[in-house]
Parts: structure tokens; sequence; C-alpha cells
């Protein structure tokens, strides 16, 4: 009977977790979807590209959710059973205190391994996968993101301005501007339009003038009828792998190494990217954020349980409620928070790895004492 009431409970707690996690989840997907738009309509991006790249986000931000919807579905099935006198079944079957606080600080450390494993290993290589998208591909609608009598320099060394654009995508009076510094040449024509030629695109330039700057030194020439060449430009989107993209092993490997800590014998990591001593405070700060974060899930799960301390009855249940909700979102943001605290040197930042273990030992021996005395 026992297990049949911590199933149904956890069941419960489970299925508001989940839709609650989702739901929020595909809105903020949705919302953050619509900002990943400039792809296409500024760097000339497919739909593909856009689509791969945008869904590839989402475990990103199912993660970022995870913590505070599960410890508020927690808080809410719990309150939801005590106002309706369902806890109180648990209590006339025998069961105690102690017993629920153990059944579910087991789950709870279940649930910090699944978090783990998206923080350690999906979610940076989601992000990765996503970037990679933009690294390969090309810019294909360059027509899309001229904005006429605006200069428009989404793509890479070039500028591009035009005073008038029709709806088929024609341009007039055209400026463009390829290079930079002492080297660069400047395009003027009275007429342009957008041309394809298998896998390279063209504009194609009527009546204007082209004017070169070498070191210096000026030529121009005229031309009635002219072709510039689009397919070797790159846009100005972020395509080199950030350290939030790296492999977390690679990051262990290159932590280790450039401090020096001879834990492991591993090998040369000079390939790895961003591996650098001017990346290194970012880089345990990605490690502490993926590996060490994930273990505060067990302690907002034991803050939620707290609320089995006080019966409806008392006088001071939706204050205490209130309460333990405060004590949760302080503690998910003073985990967000140390963060920052974290610091170069591996063992000034012990401190702050074993905090969360410290508070699981607090709470759970708060509840050890409190139920296991007053059995007895």
């Amino acid at each position: 009977m026992k297990k049949i009431l911590f199933r149904k409970l956890l069941s419960d707690c489970l299925v508001f977790f989940l839709l609650t996690l989702f739901s929020l989840g595909i809105i903020i997907w949705v919302f953050q979807a619509v900002n990943f738009l400039d792809i296409i309509v500024e760097g000339g991006r497919d739909y593909l590209v856009y689509l791969n790249f945008s869904l590839l986000n989402f475990p990103k931000i199912i993660t970022k959710l995870i913590p505070f919807v599960l410890f508020f579905s927690f808080l809410y099935i719990i309150a939801k059973y005590e106002l309706k006198n369902e806890l109180i079944i648990f209590w006339n079957f025998g069961i105690n205190k102690i017993e629920l606080i153990n059944f579910f600080i087991k789950f709870s450390f279940l649930i910090m391994l699944f978090q783990m494993f998206l923080t350690v290993l999906v979610v940076p290589k989601t992000q990765d996968l996503a970037r990679s998208f933009l690294r390969t591909s090309t810019v294909n609608y360059l027509e899309g993101f001229i904005k006429p009598r605006i200069f428009n320099d989404a793509v890479k060394n070039l500028t591009i301005y035009s005073n008038s654009k029709d709806k088929n995508g024609n341009l007039e009076e055209i400026y463009l501007k390829k290079g930079s510094g002492n080297n660069f040449q400047v395009t003027y024509a009275k007429k342009g339009s957008f041309k394809k030629i298998g896998n390279n695109q063209f504009l194609e330039l009527d009546s204007g003038e082209t004017i070169s700057v070498n070191d210096g030194k000026i030529t121009s020439f005229k031309f009635s009828k002219t072709d510039f060449n689009l397919s070797n430009f790159d846009d100005n989107t972020t395509t080199y792998k950030k350290t939030q993209e790296v492999a977390t092993l690679d990051l262990v490997k290159c932590y280790h190494n450039l401090v020096n800590l001879k834990f492991f014998n591993f090998a040369n990591t000079f390939e790895i990217e961003n591996c650098r001593l001017d990346n290194i405070d970012n880089i345990l700060k990605e490690l502490y954020k993926r590996i060490i974060i994930p273990m505060y899930i067990p302690v907002l799960i034991l803050i939620s349980l707290l609320l089995i301390f006080k019966s409806k009855e008392n006088s001071n249940y939706s204050r205490y409620q209130i309460l333990i909700f405060l004590v949760g979102l302080i503690t998910i943001i003073t985990s967000e928070m140390t963060i920052r605290l974290i610091k170069e040197n591996f063992f000034e930042n012990i401190k702050f790895f074993l905090f969360p273990v410290f508070l699981i030992a607090i709470l759970y021996l708060i509840y050890f004492f409190k139920f296991r005395v007053s059995r007895y």
C-alpha cells in the first residue's frame, strides 16, 4: 500500500511538472525563435538553417527551466494534497514522514542525474550542432535583407546601399563598398538586380563606375553593365565555437592542463577551441554551471517538502507556504549568482562546489531528527 501511495503522489508531481515544463518551454522557444528570424532576414540564410538552429536551442531552454518548475510543481502538489486532506491518508496508513522524505530524496537524485546528462552532454552538443549549421551554410537570400536607404552591412567586408527597391527586388542608385582599411573598392551604379547562376549569386549592375584604392593608389573604370559576384562573402553572424559549445570532457582536459592540476594524464589540448589562459575563468564557470548547479535539485525538492511540517489547520499555513516558496526562489537565485564568484583557482572554489552537498545534508538532518525523534 505504501508503494501505491508514493507512486500516486510522485505521478501527480511528475505529470504537473512535465506539463508545466513543456508548456513554458514551448512559449519561451516561440519568443526566442522570433528573435532568430534575424538569421534569415539579416543574414540571408534559408529557412532550413533557421528551423534547425531554433529547434536545437530547445534543450538549453528546458535545462534552464527544470530547477524552478520542479520546485514549483512539488510545492504545488504537496500543498494541494494537504488542502484536500489527502496527506492524512499517508499518515493513517502508518507511513512515517521520514519514509516519504527518503522516497523523494532518492527520486531527486535521479532528476539531478538527468539534469546533469542534459547539461554535460546534450546541451553542449546541440549548441555546437546549431552553430555548425551557421558555419556550414551559405548566404542564400541577399535580396531579402537589402533595405532601401539603409547601409546594409550584414555581409562581412561588404556594405550595400540602395536609394530605392521595387516589389521585384530591383535596386536603383546603388552604392557598394568592398574591403576595409587602406584597401577597398567602391562601386556606383544606377540600377541593379539579383540573379543566380548555378550555386553562385550575382548583382547585375547597369551604368556605373568602380573605384579601387590599394595602398593609396587609386584606379577607376566605368561600365555600362557588369556582374558583382556575391558568392564569396560571408555574413557577420558569429560562427566560431563558443565556450558553452565545447564538449564537457574537452573543457575538463583544457582546465586540467592549463592550471597543471596533475590529477590525470591528458594528452595535448592545443586543438581544443578557446583553450587558452585568458579564457580559463569562463571555462571553470561553464564546468560549474554544467556539473554543480544541477546538484541544487535535491535541495529544492527537500525545501518543498518542508510543507509537511505544518497542517492546513495552522492559522499561519498560507504565510508558511509563501515563506517556503521564497526560500526556494532565493536558493535558485543564489545557485545562479555563485557562478560569478567562481575564480581561476580550483581549490578556492571547493567551498562553492560543496555548498549544495552541505545544504542537502543540513536539510536531511533536520527531517531525520524531527521525524525520527517524534516517532519514539
